[in-house]
């Protein structure tokens, strides 16, 4: 079969489409032919060597869904033939197939099909956790939203606007803002033309917001900071900018007691029950239709070097899938 390799961190260059033998899965695993693969900014990150490597050669990606066609032992409840996605799991989601622990495998209801599965289970599932766990919010809260048009944000927006909250975002173009807004951005400003920290601080009586999501990080950060309100929280989630500076505790009292965290889904997905749990309410958003996935990046599985160039300089909106 075919899967991507790179044997160094670097560019999209390193990338390699290899052939490489088919996969067999062990006890507690399964195997799947893959239907759509997604394209993530944290596949970015470890392809540069910014997230830990284990050993080269290194496959790539954690996402993915398709059709169960080889089962390992000790595995019960699922079925060859049973349309799944895996939402975490080795790097190894960029081939026509790979092995995965059924542990993080979720059977998709028939309603949502392959590439709308990959493109939204990290996503989304990030999406409900920072929402109702990370900060709880509440109709009548106003919250920021970094990459308001990214993939994670428009879900972020839309699910936010559900509960009936008020929603500032920030994007880095125009055009962006207009696709945030058509997902639920009540306000939205272009950074860094706009000083959004300013700008909330007006939104809201000079008080500031009670959450801000951050996945941009390094040049976003301080921003961030100076607009929460007292005693908010900054759920700082990603790094697409680079990791902010250090901050030492005690300014976090100076601005107001407020509450700083770096969240992963991992952590909120720790059990099989959590784990459903998070999957079952992302699925009734979607299947609801309070939640639309947008797909605004559909690439051959061989391109996946142009996604990732894409994706770097800012060029796409909502999800990108791979397609083998």
């Amino acid at each position: 079969m075919k899967a991507f390799r790179f044997y160094q961190t670097g560019g999209p260059e390193v990338l390699r489409f290899e052939d490489v033998d088919m996969p067999k899965p062990g006890a507690g695993e399964i195997r799947i032919r893959h239907e759509a693969i997604a394209v993530n900014f944290r596949d970015i990150l470890v392809r540069r060597g910014q997230h830990a490597i284990r050993t080269f050669p290194s496959g790539l990606g954690m996402e993915s869904a398709g059709i169960i066609d080889a089962i390992g032992g000790e595995v019960s409840g699922f079925s060859i033939g049973d349309r799944i996605a895996c939402v975490a799991g080795p790097d190894s989601a960029y081939a026509e197939s790979r092995v995965v622990p059924v542990a993080r495998a979720v059977k998709l209801p028939d309603a949502i099909e392959a590439r709308t599965a990959a493109a939204m289970m990290i996503r989304g599932m990030t999406a409900r956790y920072l929402l109702h766990e990370t900060y709880k919010v509440n109709p009548g809260d106003t919250v920021l939203v970094h990459a308001a048009a990214g993939g994670v944000g428009l879900i972020l927006c839309q699910w936010a606007k559900h509960i009936g909250a008020t929603v500032i975002g920030t994007v880095g173009s125009d055009e962006k803002a207009a696709v945030a807004r058509a997902h639920g951005c009540d306000h939205v400003f272009v950074y860094p033309r706009d000083d959004f920290a300013e700008r909330v601080r007006a939104l809201t009586g000079g008080q500031g917001v009670p959450v801000v999501y951050d996945s941009i990080g390094k040049s976003t950060f301080e921003g961030s900071l100076r607009s929460l309100r007292r005693r908010g929280v900054l759920a700082s989630f990603g790094e697409a900018s680079g990791d902010p500076d250090p901050v030492p505790p005690r300014r976090l009292g100076q601005l107001g007691s407020i509450f700083l965290t770096h969240p992963s889904l991992g952590d909120y997905t720790t059990t099989r029950a959590e784990l459903l749990a998070t999957a079952n309410d992302l699925f009734e958003m979607v299947r609801n239709g309070k939640v639309r996935i947008e797909i605004n990046g559909t690439y051959a599985l061989k391109d996946a070097a142009q996604a990732h160039r894409d994706l770097e300089a800012r060029k796409t909106t909502g999800s990108i899938v791979l397609i083998p």
